[in-house]
């Protein structure tokens, strides 16, 4: 098993106060796809886990989401004649579907682009982030299980860039919260 989060800041240093290795994979996708890879072929995982913070304008701010899906909120080659979200000739769907693991938990659509998101996304989604569709891409590819969790800093609007960083202290410990009712931490 893998923990990868997108940024430092993300964990606030309560995972590393506790021993729990985690990877950063920085920000974007083109990050995260590159660091996904090296920690598959350097630990053989076959789960991995992605927590961190995400934007939505559906749910509320301090929410904690698992995300079912991942899609590419800002691949658009539309005037070729295909979908929004869809990469051309790719075998793998636009959207990438993870299976659930917290049935508790509110499920919701996360639209990943290489930008911070601060409106409606072309791509329906419910809540934004900036790597997830590359870690699920490349966990599809390589037949590694993806869960996801996403920590609500912000509405995805004019203040988001405020509002992230106000919330990452409190997204921190909640993450933490539900990592450890996914791993058995020793005392």
């Amino acid at each position: 098993m893998a923990l990868v989060m997108a940024l430092p800041g993300e964990s606030q240093g309560f995972f590393e106060k506790e021993n729990i290795p985690v990877v950063y994979t920085g920000i974007g996708k083109v990050n995260a796809a590159l660091v996904a890879m090296d920690v598959i072929h350097k630990t053989k995982c076959k789960v991995m886990i992605n927590l961190g913070t995400a934007g939505s304008s559906r749910f509320k701010t301090h929410d904690l989401v698992e995300v079912s899906s991942f899609v590419q909120r800002d691949m658009d080659i539309s005037p070729l004649g295909f979908k929004v979200g869809e990469t051309p000739f790719d075998p793998l769907p636009g959207a990438i579907d993870l299976i659930p693991y917290f049935p508790e938990l509110s499920h919701g659509v996360c639209g990943t682009g290489d930008s911070f998101e601060t409106g409606t996304p072309k791509v329906p989604c419910e809540l934004v982030d900036m790597e997830g569709y590359a870690l699920a891409k490349v966990c599809r590819k390589m037949n590694v299980q993806l869960i996801s969790l996403k920590y609500i800093t912000d509405g995805a609007d004019h203040n988001a860039h405020n509002d992230w960083e106000a919330n990452l202290v409190h997204g921190a410990k909640k993450l933490l919260e539900f990592y450890k009712k996914m791993v058995t931490i020793p005392s």
